[in-house]
């Protein structure tokens, strides 16, 4: 992390301790924050996540709604409490909510599942973060898959009024392409219903992310993961200096969370330490 990095930091960290839970922009200078997903930094809804993000420098973390063996996790409002003492001491935001689980008890068939997503939203509104991640991969992949898709569509249609009346958007990441992802948005038929935009999993599917990130827009993109699998950022396959022009094109302002991207044999924490130094260097 450069000096200038590093100030930028440190000013946006201590407004964030003293202003819980508004994470300004305007007030950190910069169109975008950048975090990581709390399971690329260490196990999905570890509240230790904090203290390493801190030592990686970044502005925040998205957090895991809750985990194989805690089902309630984040929706128990003492343990949100310790995750807003833990801002406040490390001046680390939580920058986003996700809902990993969901690619192992699928939304799309599995019924407890509906109450994760509607008491999500009262989670997010206690942490003070407007997005939600609904995961839609392994067991919930919607590829191929009408009927799920209905049951989703459906589900998205119950608690999107919810989500609306609370300023919470729910952000899908799947495999689909940018045009299926508008059939499902234009079923459900909300504003609080977008795409959580993942540029590696759909270079992975061959689409064209830049083309699909201008097709979807600021309107139906609600935040992005910038990943690589198996390599560093900027070493892979995806064109970073492309994705920014194309962000600066459609004039996308918010969180952008580093996931993956930590190369074989190479620490965890050295990855993210470069990764965060790379994204600064080219979104920052």
């Amino acid at each position: 992390m450069t000096r200038r990095d590093a100030l930028r930091w440190s000013l946006g960290a201590g407004i964030t301790a003293l202003a819980y839970p508004t994470w300004s922009l305007a007030a950190a200078g910069s169109r975008f924050r950048v975090g990581a997903c709390d399971w690329s930094i260490g196990p999905a809804g570890d509240i230790n996540a904090f203290t390493v993000a801190k030592q990686i420098g970044l502005d925040g973390i998205q957090v895991s709604l809750n985990t194989k063996g805690d089902h309630n996790y984040l929706r128990l409002p003492d343990m949100q409490g310790r995750y807003r003492e833990a801002v406040r001491e490390s001046g680390v935001a939580v920058g986003g909510l996700a809902i990993g689980l969901l690619n192992e008890i699928p939304y799309k068939s599995d019924p407890r599942t509906e109450q994760w997503v509607q008491d999500s939203v009262d989670v997010a509104v206690a942490l003070g973060v407007k997005t939600i991640l609904l995961a839609f991969f392994s067991n919930n992949d919607l590829r191929n898959d009408r009927k799920g898709t209905d049951v989703v569509i459906e589900r998205l249609k119950a608690v999107a009024p919810r989500a609306e009346k609370a300023g919470v958007v729910l952000g899908i990441e799947s495999w689909l392409s940018a045009p299926e992802h508008l059939a499902i948005m234009d079923a459900v038929g909300s504003p609080a219903v977008k795409v959580y935009y993942d540029v590696c999993n759909s270079s992975v599917m061959g689409y064209d992310i830049i083309r699909e990130i201008r097709m979807l827009g600021k309107d139906r993109i609600c935040e992005f993961h910038l990943k690589e699998n198996g390599y560093l950022l900027g070493k892979g396959n995806v064109d970073l200096i492309a994705v920014r022009k194309a962000l600066d094109e459609i004039n996308y302002t918010g969180w952008i969370h580093i996931e993956g991207a930590v190369p074989a044999g190479k620490p965890m924490l050295a990855s993210y330490i470069e990764n965060n130094r790379t994204v600064r260097s080219l979104f920052v």
